[in-house]
């Protein structure tokens, strides 16, 4: 079976939302993408830092253009957060919560807000924490897209890597994206961005966002979250088109 296979089980676009939300009509489903959101808390991350990527996550989640991406469809989108650092150190934060209200929205980014980090020492098992990912999302709602924002400052440095665990995990269908938190000074650390583009992300469409520190979290995370959630509605149909001017 190979060392993978015993893994199994575990682990701006504001100003467009008014129009596309005018003119979308997607398919009905019970959601529109299961989002999972996964949180770096290696030995990299210190306290104050780990402060700065939880509020900043929550604030991202309710920023007002971030706000109507959400419900910019009568389809909502289901979100599922954990945190992740060694090889068995993954933490959920919140677990599948169908977000079809603002108050819904509010208590997702109220629970990452108050939330305390579980572990503080440990190396970075990526690999492991996308395997876990991938097997969460196998008992998510019945959504049309599913994707998982990958979130670290740090390469792969304990266990299999992310191209292991996407032979090893159900990755069908599941597009996974990047937030490089850059700026870290650690040895081996320099080759942070590349390896997001050349190990991390995976699926049509996949991109990497930057932070330029955990200063800049919030931003990037909200640049990120709006990508995603009007990413399908933009490219949904031939039939679909903003208007000129």
């Amino acid at each position: 079976m190979g060392e993978h296979a015993k893994y199994g089980s575990l682990v701006k676009y504001p100003s467009l939302l008014t129009v596309i939300g005018l003119i979308w009509a997607g398919p009905v489903d019970a959601c529109r993408l299961a989002l999972v959101l996964a949180i770096d808390v290696s030995s990299s991350v210190d306290a104050s830092e780990d402060q700065l990527q939880r509020a900043g996550l929550a604030s991202a989640l309710l920023d007002p253009d971030v706000e109507a991406a959400f419900f910019i469809s009568s389809d909502p989108v289901a979100v599922y957060v954990f945190e992740w650092s060694g090889r068995y150190n993954q933490q959920v934060l919140v677990d599948w919560t169908v977000v079809d209200t603002p108050s819904a929205l509010f208590d997702v980014a109220q629970d990452i807000a108050t939330s305390e980090r579980l572990h503080n020492d440990f190396p970075t098992a990526m690999g492991y924490a996308l395997g876990y990912a991938a097997t969460e999302l196998t008992r998510a709602p019945n959504c049309l897209t599913q994707t998982i924002d990958m979130a670290g400052d740090g390469v792969n440095n304990d266990g299999f890597g992310p191209i292991d665990a996407y032979s090893a995990f159900p990755f069908d269908g599941v597009t996974v994206n990047g937030l490089v938190v850059n700026g870290a000074d650690f040895e081996g650390e320099t080759d942070l961005i590349p390896f997001f583009r050349n190990q991390v992300i995976r699926g049509p469409g996949a991109f990497v966002e930057i932070a330029n520190g955990f200063d800049d979290y919030a931003a990037a995370m909200r640049r990120k979250l709006l990508r995603e959630l009007t990413a399908m509605i933009i490219g949904a149909s031939p039939q679909t088109r903003l208007p000129k001017g």
